[in-house]
């Protein structure tokens, strides 16, 4: 894929075969999503992820409560909802960074429980983070060598004997290259990864975990505190995972981004799948005004009941007034 970010929304079908690396019709899931129920726990017709039952308890708070959902190959789905609304700590459970206290979960049917996360890894399925995991004392390429797997030298003994695994981490080193200047990262290659801005932080994450040739690509928030002059570059990496025949499901606040790239929604609120569908379908369900607004947010207030939340909200101010006017004297 050339390092031009400006790919079309509709890639055309040459576009795709020619970058396509996993041999999925992404033209073909994409449309297959018309038939799908617009209904929390919809199934798909060709899922690559599949949860039952996912409950994930702190003490007394249920952080997740998932009873079913289904994540189609081969296309973008967001996972939308307010804040504390369990969609990180879900992204963990799945990709096994946490625990569920119940539930199960697959991917390509093969089952997910208390497979550690470097496994799961492995299998196809990686993640990037929110707050980036960039080896910040490492250089740039060597963050990219980190992301491969399979290599010969990473064994105690193997790692004695160059010639080995000389020939297998040029191969690494050349593949590394190649990203670093699809995302626009050449000119940062010696440079420590601890020195990039966090945009570009974000950049080299997306970059190293396609080192590992992932079917699924799960990112967490990746427009979170990038500007606004990296953020269009961001954008259309993410278009063009999908059009390499990837799947990426990804976490975003970003409601203008989630409308653009994304083939299809799931919005969480208080642990719960409520509301799925295209972007625009979802962005005006009832459900998910409720779940960002309150479920009365559209209920006029009477002269009464307007006072009582003001004086509440007096009261509480106030009192705050007076407690950092007791903990000063």
């Amino acid at each position: 894929m050339p390092a031009d970010v400006s790919t079309p929304d509709e890639p055309s079908s040459t576009t795709v075969a020619d970058h396509n690396v996993t041999g999925v019709d992404v033209s073909a899931a994409r449309r297959a999503l018309d038939q799908v129920d617009r209904e929390p726990g919809a199934a798909k017709p060709d899922p690559i992820v599949v949860a039952d039952g996912i409950k994930r308890q702190f003490g007394g708070l249920t952080a997740v409560d998932v009873e079913h959902v289904e994540i189609q190959r081969g296309v973008i789905t967001a996972l939308i909802g307010p804040n504390g609304a369990g969609k990180t700590t879900f992204f963990n459970v799945l990709t096994g960074f946490d625990r569920p206290n119940t539930g199960t979960w697959s991917f390509n049917g093969q089952g997910l429980n208390k497979v550690p996360a470097y496994k799961v890894s492995r299998m196809g399925m990686v993640r990037t983070f929110q707050l980036t995991k960039v080896l910040s004392k490492l250089t740039v390429i060597e963050n990219m060598r980190v992301g491969a797997t399979g290599q010969r030298g990473e064994g105690l003994l193997s790692a004695m004997f160059a010639p080995l695994w000389r020939s297998q981490e040029d191969e690494v080193t050349a593949k590394a290259d190649g990203l670093l200047e699809r995302f626009l990262l050449s000119k940062k290659r010696e440079d420590f990864a601890g020195s990039l801005s966090g945009g570009q932080r974000k950049l080299l994450e997306m970059a190293r975990a396609l080192m590992a040739e992932p079917e699924l690509v799960m990112l967490d928030e990746p427009m979170a505190g990038v500007n606004p002059a990296l953020k269009q570059s961001l954008l259309g990496h993410v278009k063009s995972l999908r059009d390499e025949g990837r799947t990426v499901l990804f976490v975003e606040h970003d409601m203008d981004m989630v409308r653009d790239i994304s083939d299809w929604v799931i919005v969480m609120a208080q642990g719960q799948i409520v509301a799925e569908g295209p972007p625009d379908t979802v962005m005006s369900d009832q459900r998910v005004i409720d779940a960002y607004l309150g479920s009365h947010h559209d209920q006029d207030l009477s002269e009464d009941v307007e006072a009582t939340i003001l004086a509440e909200a007096q009261a509480e101010v106030d009192a705050d007034a007076q407690h950092r006017k007791e903990k000063k004297s």
